[in-house]
């Protein structure tokens, strides 16, 4: 059964700006936040279209990972993109894995979708506490170009 967790961290950047760029600039992670994004790789697809796929190569926690990424949705009217993982160290964890980004007034809501493989696996609020530094490096590169 797939759970829900949210994390909702302050922008100060505009929500247009900070949509744009996890719609077409979502690869510059591994630029303006190089200590958590060492590599990716578009294997499908063009970015700011469903359907782009990407291998990313990620720091969490201390760990090197690798995530196989989807663009499963992207709403314009609505400001908001979800991505769902297909492939890589995630999967182990969680069957279902997913997560939407929507920008509005003065914060960034994630909404992560998940279905942990085993009752031992713990929640993702890893990912959570993630978002809340990808937000705040977003939004200070935002601000500052």
């Amino acid at each position: 059964m797939s759970k829900v967790l949210e994390v909702t961290p302050p922008i100060k950047s505009s929500p247009d700006k900070f949509y744009d760029f996890f719609k077409y600039h979502f690869s510059d992670l591994i630029t303006i936040f190089p200590a958590s994004f060492k590599s990716v790789q578009i294997l499908e697809g063009e970015d700011g279209k469903v359907g782009c796929v990407k291998l990313w190569n990620y720091v969490i926690g201390g760990i090197s990972m690798m995530i196989t990424l989807r663009t499963e949705a992207i709403n314009d009217a609505e400001r908001s993109i979800t991505y769902k993982a297909l492939d890589g160290d995630l999967i182990k964890l969680y069957k279902v894995f997913q997560f939407t980004i929507t920008p509005g007034n003065g914060v960034a809501k994630w909404t992560i979708l998940y279905e942990k493989a085993s009752e031992l696996v713990p929640p993702p609020e890893i990912y959570g506490v993630f978002s809340i530094a990808i937000t705040e490096v977003v939004d200070l590169y935002l601000l500052t170009h």
